[in-house]
């Protein structure tokens, strides 16, 4: 009887057990920021993304992996602790460049877990390929770099060649890993001597390239000053141009209406051009006229009789302003 006892005490507590289990491994809860693989007797089944509670059958029928889905960052060339502090791995950096030198290259890789089965199933240890990868990608592109690119203005190119190469071996791994971006954190050279001279370089390549820049804007500001010089020029050639064309029509209408007038007094019109002629040439002469004959000789005193005739009008001027007050 009591044997009976212990064997019912004994079974019920198994059965208690199991029950506990079953209630406690029929139900897990995904978080916004998760994901979660059903497993089905060792075989990944459904992706969980929707956050919130989710029920399952019970250990160990199936059980659940959850997995983040937030951005990871693969340190590459150094770790830094809790502390903040940062560690270098010179020895994971030190890599050739395409012309033989030696440098020392960090970077971080932006990642995310995209497809959750092939992460937990198709490697054992997806971060560690990931971080092999990393290595021979970047290797890969600074042995095939430059070293003026690699220290100067070429990090961008490096940076985008080894994403794209680090995407197409993460793809042909298949690991369920997609990589958001590569970022170059520092390229450097081992020796600091060699360091300082290549900064002096750089500096000297900056110094040149401001320089080029100023004899530009000098050159370009020049060239507006020269335009500005010319169009000034050109405008006031056309416009002496036109007052000459337009001289050149008076004149020329003058001499016509001249001419008119000498066709039909062609003697009196040869006189009065001598005259003004002549006034024009010596305004201070005396003219005189003489007979042809030269026996008897007259003369008339033009110009001494225009300030007779200059004073006659200044008299009659005033006497009509007189007359006017």
């Amino acid at each position: 009887m009591s044997v009976k006892r212990t064997l019912m005490m004994v079974g019920l507590g198994i059965f208690g057990i199991i029950a506990l289990i079953a209630v406690f491994t029929s139900w897990y809860t995904v978080d916004e920021s998760e994901q979660a693989v059903v497993i089905t007797f060792g075989h990944a089944d459904d992706t969980i993304t929707e956050p919130g509670l989710h029920f399952k059958l019970p250990w160990p029928v199936q059980s659940v992996e959850v997995l983040s889905k937030e951005t990871f960052s693969l340190q590459f060339g150094y770790k830094q602790d809790k502390s903040g502090e940062l560690q270098a791995y010179d020895a994971e950096t030190k890599m050739i460049t395409g012309d033989e030198h030696i440098v020392l290259t960090d970077l971080v890789v932006q990642w995310k877990i995209t497809e959750p089965n092939k992460f937990l199933f198709n490697a054992q240890n997806p971060e560690e390929i990931l971080h092999s990868a990393t290595s021979s990608a970047i290797r890969s592109i600074i042995g095939s770099s430059k070293i003026d690119a690699a220290l100067t203005d070429g990090k961008a190119d490096i940076e985008a060649n080894t994403r794209t190469l680090l995407v197409s071996l993460i793809e042909k791994y298949d690991i369920g890993i997609s990589i958001l971006g590569v970022k170059l954190q520092d390229v450097e050279l081992p020796n600091a001597e060699v360091r300082a001279a290549f900064t002096a370089v750089t500096d000297a390549r900056e110094m040149k390239n401001t320089k080029i820049n100023q004899a530009e804007k000098y050159e370009n500001q020049r060239t507006n000053e020269a335009e500005g010089e010319k169009d000034a020029i050109i405008s006031k050639a056309q416009g002496e141009k036109t007052a000459r064309i337009e001289q050149a029509q008076g004149d020329v209408a003058v001499f016509n209406k001249m001419y008119e007038q000498y066709k039909g007094n062609q003697q009196i019109t040869r006189e009065r051009l001598i005259l003004e002629t002549l006034e024009n040439v010596l305004p201070k002469a005396q003219i005189y006229i003489m007979n042809d004959d030269g026996s008897t000789m007259k003369y008339l005193p033009l110009q001494a009789l225009q300030p007779v005739e200059q004073k006659q009008e200044q008299k009659q001027d005033q006497k009509k302003e007189g007359g006017g007050n």
